[in-house]
């Protein structure tokens, strides 16, 4: 996904005083060492429509967020991904330990072209810039309406156990970076919990992934949101994000 950071958090009239509105391209919050971004990337191939995140709130040791949106057009292009991610100075991905997790999350409707994903950019670079990487693992808890993973063969290569959960794990590129995607093979996982080493664990011992020259990137530990490709008014919901770096 491509990111970019710009500095804008609007207070929102008639709204909760703990609620803060992100409707501008790329207006951003951060609270508590968690960061919130409306991440309008691909906004300019629609023929019209909005989108809105926002904070609003801690809620138990993580926090809670939402957003809003209508996109027309171009069905077939993603639009955004507006995210909530946890801040964490850059580190290999064989330094860590363990990657806890979990998050509670809902959509409005089903009559929409969307994800709702987990999203890590990994790179030899410690300083690569944040739109991409060599590598991109992605944790999709669900789709909507025929939108699928980058792959470069059309099915998956391989179907894993991890979580608790089965997945169906596809991969391709975009660009020169490698895209590793697992795919609920039952969602929507409404209620995830997990630790996300354990996929990173998967790929260094069955895909080869090399932890040893990857650097974890944004800055962040990671991050969950949904990519919006058309359809609305749809409101998605996040209760409770909750991530952590041991």
């Amino acid at each position: 996904m491509k990111i970019s950071i710009f500095l804008l958090t609007i207070i929102a009239p008639g709204v909760l005083p703990q609620t803060i509105a992100l409707c501008d391209l790329y207006a951003y919050h951060s609270t508590n060492g968690y960061e919130i971004l409306n991440n309008l990337w691909g906004k300019d191939t629609a023929d019209s429509g909005s989108q809105c995140t926002y904070y609003n709130g801690p809620s138990g040791n993580g926090i809670a967020w939402s957003s809003t949106w209508t996109w027309k057009g171009a069905e077939n292009n993603v639009k955004s991904y507006v995210y909530a991610g946890r801040q964490f100075t850059r580190r290999l991905v064989s330094q860590i330990n363990s990657l806890p997790t979990s998050v509670d999350w809902t959509y409005n409707t089903t009559s929409i072209r969307a994800n709702v994903a987990y999203d890590i950019f990994t790179s030899t670079d410690r300083d690569h810039v944040n739109s991409n990487g060599d590598y991109e693992l992605m944790i999709w808890l669900n789709r909507y309406d025929g939108v699928w993973p980058i792959t470069s063969s059309g099915q998956p290569i391989a179907t894993v156990n991890i979580a608790g959960h089965t997945w169906d794990l596809y991969t391709g590129f975009n660009g020169a970076m490698r895209v590793f995607s697992f795919l609920a093979v039952n969602g929507p996982i409404n209620s995830f919990s997990a630790d996300v080493k354990d996929f990173f664990n998967y790929l260094i011992q069955q895909q080869g992934f090399p932890a040893s020259n990857q650097y974890m990137l944004k800055d962040l530990v990671y991050q969950i949101g949904t990519e919006a490709f058309t359809g609305g008014p749809a409101a998605f919901t996040v209760s409770r994000f909750m991530a952590d770096v041991n």
